[in-house]
């Protein structure tokens, strides 16, 4: 007998759960709260919708436990993601591994996933607040503002905190609480970072390719290099997106969290320096701060020397400037979100032990990628693995 399977939640894993679920015969409702599904697949990769990526290492995705979250992408690897998109019809574009569809429009992705669901009877119920889960004879009731849904199955992935689009409000945490399952406060990820301080208006706009290096309590934590945007109110950038999760963590727990910034990595200090001595001899001509000018943007020279004058004291304030960093933007600046439900409470299915029938799937469980698509990637194998567990389909 066909499995009654509900999903709460119409993003990209709750897409992909009712695609897999409806494969599999099951007859699956999907119950979104926004007027239409899939508002924040549309807005990743800047609207581009980096999907996937080739390169796949255990390094790329933080959680809990990552035993079980490998077991989980196992089940549906980047291979089975890329088959499973070109056979919907994405010819693929890939960008040094990063994997996009040839439109380059994460739109075509969502109409895809909404026309395979469409052929697979999946009903998709728009506007639908979901307000509880509760246990029934047989099987599950999912209450919302208007109505009950009957269901043999549940799975869960309403998403974070994360983005501001509306309807992103972390409802995942409410379900746990009532199923009294464990779970990580969420807190911004692949976010800016708001620095202490008031110099950041004089560099806002500037871009510049730096190395970063976070310091917790005086101690390295990781660094990473690559393109930082300077605002107004600190940094940004794809670096600085990397290490925000434990950067936020950490000032969210007091701890001293600081990131002390290269802006010119290609050389060593003694080299910078040694490098505007050779400058100054050249043009003894030239202030201080003018032997910068065509080595760095000129808007950012006087942010980071200062009254420095000696060719020494001016390599050391470019290659270790120091940032206090004083918390996170807001969740509607954070692309997705640490935190969410504990993996060791299930299934290497996503069931919920203590509730067999109830599953999770994406942002709602504790696990977040890197920048690079494999958030998404977390959002189709997690998705794959419940709906077809939802459905029936032995492990």
């Amino acid at each position: 007998m066909a499995k009654n399977v509900v999903i709460i939640g119409g993003g990209a894993s709750g897409l992909m759960a009712a695609v897999q679920a409806a494969r599999l015969g099951a007859a699956v409702t999907v119950l979104e709260k926004n007027d239409r599904p899939g508002k924040k697949l549309l807005a990743t990769g800047n609207g581009r919708c980096n999907f996937t990526n080739r390169y796949q290492d255990a390094s790329c995705y933080r959680t809990g436990n990552q035993k079980r979250a490998k077991r989980v992408l196992e089940q549906f690897t980047e291979q089975d993601t890329e088959h499973f998109f070109e056979q919907l019809g994405i010819r693929i574009r890939n960008r040094d591994g990063w994997l996009y569809p040839a439109s380059e429009q994460a739109q075509s992705v969502l109409e895809l996933l909404l026309l395979e669901a469409r052929f697979r009877k999946v009903k998709i119920k728009t506007r639908e607040t979901v307000t509880a889960v509760e246990t029934a004879e047989g099987g599950y009731l999912v209450r919302t503002e208007g109505w009950q849904y009957p269901a043999d199955s549940v799975i869960i992935c309403c998403g974070s905190c994360a983005s501001q689009i509306s309807g992103s409000d972390g409802d995942a945490l409410k379900f746990a609480e009532q199923l009294q399952l464990a779970f990580v406060p969420f807190s911004p990820a692949l976010c800016p970072l708001r620095c202490k301080g008031n110099p950041f208006s004089a560099w806002a706009g500037v871009r510049v390719r730096a190395k970063i290096t976070l310091l917790v309590e005086k101690r390295e934590l990781l660094s990473e290099q690559g393109e930082l945007q300077l605002t107004d109110y600190g940094v940004s950038g794809i670096p600085v997106f990397q290490i925000s999760r434990f950067a936020v963590r950490s000032s969210m727990q007091k701890k001293r969290t600081e990131l002390v910034v290269d802006f010119f990595p290609e050389l060593t200090e003694a080299e910078l320096a040694a490098e505007l001595v050779r400058r100054q001899a050249i043009c003894p001509y030239k202030a201080p701060k003018e032997l910068l000018i065509g080595l760095l943007p000129e808007k950012l020279i006087p942010v980071l020397i200062g009254k420095k004058k000696t060719p020494e004291e001016m390599a050391e304030a470019i290659k270790k400037y120091s940032l206090k960093i004083t918390g996170q933007t807001d969740f509607g600046k954070a692309q997705v979100c640490a935190g969410g439900i504990t993996l060791d409470q299930l299934t290497d299915s996503l069931e919920a032990v203590q509730h067999p029938g109830i599953f999770f799937a994406g942002e709602a469980l504790d696990v977040d990628g890197v920048c690079g698509g494999y958030n998404l990637q977390w959002a189709w194998s997690s998705g794959s693995a419940a709906g077809r567990a939802a459905a029936g389909e032995q492990t």
